[in-house]
């Protein structure tokens, strides 16, 4: 079994904080403390780092079919530019085919993960069709490991589901001991806004964020918080933007109610000046959209507060011409952002180095909340003894540049093109190996591993 000392390194988790030397026998961290004594078959000088838990994140869309058209980038190249991210493990959606089970669903995703990702990586499932046949498979799928359950309360005639079917899936996944997780907004009502929109011709990327105003998220994390506290279900908020949505979450906490909220970087960092009225908005057309200063004000207090848990990305990317489908009409543009491998360093530059969260807030919002809500913890999500040796090193004082020329997402440009960064991550550790040092890849092709989860352990 190979041996790696990682030497004086300041050590963050999301309760502790010291310089000190890391044992990793094998996959897994054997031991922690000041100068250990030991000698190992390879040794990193970590003096001047910081050394965090890898990171996860729970929202991807990897080679997803959407639009007409697939996200560009596979498990592969995915989970590949993740580690390159500090990102070790990546949870990706299962889409359930209308008229479809949910088996035929996991069956077509394991055929595209499995024996293709580099970095580790699980499996959320969507249900698109609650019916009795798929309520028999909860269940089943509580076996395989995928605990957490997506509903679409938007994308009707494709991935939608009503009121009621929400309530029946809620009902069986609490049976199961799951979690059910929504995408809150309102579909209706953006529908009506697209028609309206379309109709009197304005079809610039612009009013793909018009036709998604904040009440439209606001109302259905109401909805969504509503009916999960009437069924006692484990619930959690996805890529949650706004104001609106957050002060919906603060009334569920009234009533004791605990709903879990996930934010992405973009929405910290980018607001909706970037739609204008010509195809260059395009870029950032995701859903929901980009909003306001207010709301990034608004989701850096919730993170501080403790009502947004959880960083992740909706990495959905794609490549530009793709993008380009909806040149005459917004309408038509695939949705979704590139962000897997600039999540980390972002929160990092922006957040921790800029002084609007603590280094030990970073660590939870990035991992550990995650691998606790999603039934990982203790094995993901921080630097115990037993743990996956899933380790990353930054130089917190290394300065760089995002550029498309440079990063590893199989994408043509990038939403932070020429951002400049305070904090790069230099090594990264998957379980024991090292699977990136100074900007190389140190692992291959199906090195990453499926992780079976459990139940919530928040």
């Amino acid at each position: 079994m190979a041996s790696l000392l990682i030497k004086n390194g300041r050590v963050v988790t999301a309760d502790s904080d010291a310089v000190c030397d890391i044992l990793v026998e094998g996959e897994t961290i054997a031991a922690i403390g000041k100068n250990l004594p030991v000698q190992a078959d390879e040794t990193i000088d970590a003096t001047g780092k910081i050394i965090v838990p890898g990171g996860i994140d729970p929202h991807v869309h990897l080679d997803m079919p959407f639009m007409g058209t697939f996200s560009s980038d596979t498990h592969e190249t995915g989970t590949r530019a993740a580690l390159h991210g500090g990102t070790t493990t990546a949870i990706d959606f299962v889409l359930q085919k209308q008229g479809h089970s949910l088996r035929e669903a996991l069956t077509e995703w394991q055929g595209r993960a499995t024996g293709t990702a580099v970095g580790d990586y699980s499996f959320h499932m969507a249900v698109t069709d609650f019916n009795p046949s798929t309520k028999e498979e909860i269940k089943d799928m509580v076996a395989e490991g995928i605990t957490s359950f997506k509903t679409f309360m938007a994308y009707k005639g494709a991935l939608m589901i009503d009121d009621a079917q929400m309530v029946g899936l809620m009902q069986e996944v609490r049976r199961h001991g799951g979690l059910v997780t929504a995408h809150a907004t309102n579909g209706d009502m953006i529908d009506t806004l697209i028609a309206q929109h379309r109709a009197a011709g304005k079809l610039t990327p612009r009013y793909h964020y018009l036709s998604q105003p904040e009440v439209t998220e606001a109302e259905a994390s109401g909805r969504f918080a509503d009916i999960a506290n009437y069924t006692g279900v484990n619930s959690y908020i996805v890529h949650l933007t706004c104001e609106g949505a957050l002060n919906q979450v603060r009334r569920a906490t009234e009533r004791n109610q605990r709903v879990f909220v996930e934010t992405c970087i973009q929405y910290l960092l980018l607001d909706a000046s970037l739609y204008g009225d010509d195809f260059e908005g395009a870029k950032w057309v995701m859903s929901p959209p980009l909003r306001e200063p207010k709301d990034q004000q608004t989701l850096w207090a919730g993170i501080n507060q403790g009502l947004v848990q959880v960083v992740g990305t909706d990495h959905c990317p794609f490549m530009w011409e793709q993008k380009r489908m909806g040149a005459d009409d917004f309408s038509k543009i695939p949705n979704g952002h590139p962000a897997i491998e600039h999540r980390m360093e972002l929160l990092f530059s922006e957040g921790v180095n800029k002084g609007r969260i603590s280094l030990q807030k970073f660590v939870e919002v990035s991992s550990t909340n995650s691998a606790k809500i999603f039934g990982m913890f203790p094995r993901k999500g921080t630097i115990s003894i037993g743990a996956d040796a899933d380790l990353v090193l930054i130089d917190p004082e290394k300065k760089h540049t995002i550029s498309a020329e440079t990063h590893h997402m199989n994408v043509d440009y990038s939403g932070y093109e020429g951002w400049e960064l305070t904090g790069k991550i230099e090594t990264v550790l998957l379980r024991g190996q090292v699977a990136v040092d100074a900007g190389e890849t140190k692992v291959g092709r199906g090195y990453g591993q499926f992780i079976k989860r459990g139940p919530v352990n928040y």
